[in-house]
């Protein structure tokens, strides 16, 4: 399992304050889709066993779950209108339940603490994860060996807020850059696929 939690600071958690003719106006979640369409989707198909978690305004977290995803199209209108279709089920979802959205989607009221402590254990590994740190100033990830079922941690178009880093710098295993360039978040999901999809560019 890849999974990859990508902090969406700005993005609202009223649905009606999400518009589809205007999804960037919605706290860039435009670009939190872009990271949703790079973790699961391929060319001409789905990838297996891969989830994103979106986290909204340490709110709530929305994920999308490559597994059991039905009917989801890569463009970034069809994902916002699923984001928005979580953040209207909220009621739902009660304590650390979930709210089912829709095959492959749910919503947790659930903060970037709750979720990764949800996904790793303390020490940053756990039978569901390895933390990762994806940073400008992280190891190169070519010198780095893939972990087992890694978690990945990113930010939108802000850094890591100071107790977002301290919460990620608690949890981490390790901390990686994807290259000498700074790169959007949804580039930075595809490199880091490619990286695993090659065994650490070993095989192609």
């Amino acid at each position: 399992m890849r999974q990859f939690v990508v902090v969406g600071r700005d993005v609202p958690t009223d649905p009606d304050a999400i518009s589809l003719s205007d999804v960037p106006g919605a706290g860039r979640l435009d670009l939190l889709c872009r990271c949703v369409s790079a973790g699961v989707f391929l060319s001409h198909g789905i990838r297996e066993s891969v989830r994103v978690h979106l986290v909204v305004a340490d709110e709530f977290t929305v994920t999308f779950d490559s597994d059991t995803l039905r009917h989801l199209h890569p463009d970034e209108r069809n994902v916002a209108a699923r984001v928005r279709d979580a953040l209207d089920a909220k009621a739902d979802a009660i304590g650390h339940m979930p709210a089912d959205v829709s095959p492959g989607v749910e919503l947790r009221r659930m903060g970037l603490d709750a979720t990764l402590d949800r996904l790793v254990s303390e020490d940053g590994r756990g039978p569901d994860g390895t933390l990762v740190q994806l940073h400008e100033e992280g190891d190169p990830l070519v010198d780095a060996e893939p972990p087992e079922n890694p978690v990945f941690v990113l930010s939108d178009h802000h850094d890591f807020a100071e107790s977002e880093a301290d919460a990620i710098a608690d949890r981490a295993e390790r901390r990686l850059r994807v290259g000498p360039e700074l790169l959007h978040a949804d580039h930075t999901v595809t490199v880091v696929h490619n990286w695993l999809d090659t065994d650490g560019y070993a095989e192609y």
